[in-house]
């Protein structure tokens, strides 16, 4: 029966979907039994679908019936309570880094499914994935919590406050959260620090106790592209030193043996490229790059070169002694 209000009408519209959903076709009287309506209401709640953006597809004769299609755009979907532990589950995974390329549009999509997720069930996504371990991953663990307070802060454009673990201590930051970056290994937001009055690059597995504070702000026009401002802070930003090397190697082969979130590789005509890279220690900067598959020549610094001189004599004299012996 429909209520004044049509809430009766929604219910059975909604339940309609969920059939369709449930098995590939159905038959109009098949459909009208389960719902206690005629055929005709069917008729007429399967094109309340089409106008909500279900392709609802009907066929007539033998083997025939209604059937959920596949449209242009994706319509809102609807899960019962173990389709969504599911889905929040996967997309946790996929924010973790765990499925490459995955990590921002899951972010996305799990900061939807979290708005409107019952809290039994949000109980029931923590606990898997509390009891989830992940082997063979490169990625730094970074706090669920953290990374979806984020993603709707980003959204809303709502002020954050968080403690930091920065190189000199850890300090509270108060920031305009702008961008989250996923480079396969890390998180990293793009904020606006207020108290630093600059842009800013925060490692997501280094902030602590975020909070929103409720208090909206006004996107900067000159806010800066988020992946190039994260790739430059990352690789150069912040370091004591920043080496640039040529490689004796087309950029397409490099690309595949560096990552981006190591440094910048630009093409050096068809058969070089120029790779830039930030570090605080020249000894370990030359022993990564000394472990390169190709022929390079250092540009700079000159002091990475001397470094890179002295490792390799010593390698020859460790050869040598060994060469030596009876």
């Amino acid at each position: 029966m429909t209520t004044s209000d049509g809430t009766g009408t929604t219910a059975r519209v909604l339940r309609l979907l969920d059939l369709l959903q449930s098995r590939p076709v159905w038959s109009g009287t098949e459909l009208a039994a389960r719902l206690g309506v005629t055929t005709r209401s069917v008729r007429r709640d399967v094109e309340r679908l089409r106008d909500l953006g279900y392709p609802v597809n009907a066929a007539h004769g033998a083997g025939g019936g209604y059937q959920l299609g596949a449209g242009r755009r994706l319509p809102p979907l609807l899960l019962d309570d173990t389709e969504a532990v599911a889905v929040a589950v996967c997309l946790r995974l996929a924010a973790g880094g765990t499925v490459e390329g995955l990590g921002e549009a899951a972010v996305r999509t799990l900061a939807k499914l979290d708005q409107v997720l019952p809290g039994r069930l949000r109980a029931q996504v923590e606990a898997i994935h509390e009891a989830t371990v992940t082997l063979d991953s490169n990625a730094t663990p970074v706090d669920a919590a953290t990374l979806l307070l984020l993603a709707r802060a980003c959204r809303e454009t709502e002020r954050v406050t968080f403690t930091y673990a920065g190189p000199r201590g850890s300090h509270e930051r108060r920031v305009e959260p702008y961008r989250l970056v996923a480079t396969g290994r890390r998180w990293y937001l793009l904020a606006y620090d207020l108290d630093r009055d600059d842009w800013r690059t925060f490692r997501l597995d280094r902030i602590a106790d975020a909070s929103g504070r409720g208090w909206r702000f006004t996107p900067r026009p000159d806010a800066p592209d988020a992946a190039q401002h994260v790739h430059r802070s990352i690789t150069s930003g912040g370091y004591d030193h920043v080496a640039r090397v040529r490689i004796h190697a087309p950029k397409k082969l490099v690309d595949k043996e560096i990552p981006v979130s190591v440094g910048t590789v630009t093409a050096d005509g068809d058969a070089a490229c120029i790779f830039e890279a930030g570090g605080n220690h020249l000894g370990a900067m030359a022993m990564h790059l000394g472990a390169l598959p190709w022929e390079i020549d250092v540009l700079d610094p000159p002091e990475l070169r001397d470094v890179m001189r002295e490792q390799g004599e010593r390698m020859l004299r460790a050869a040598a002694s060994g060469d030596a012996r009876p």
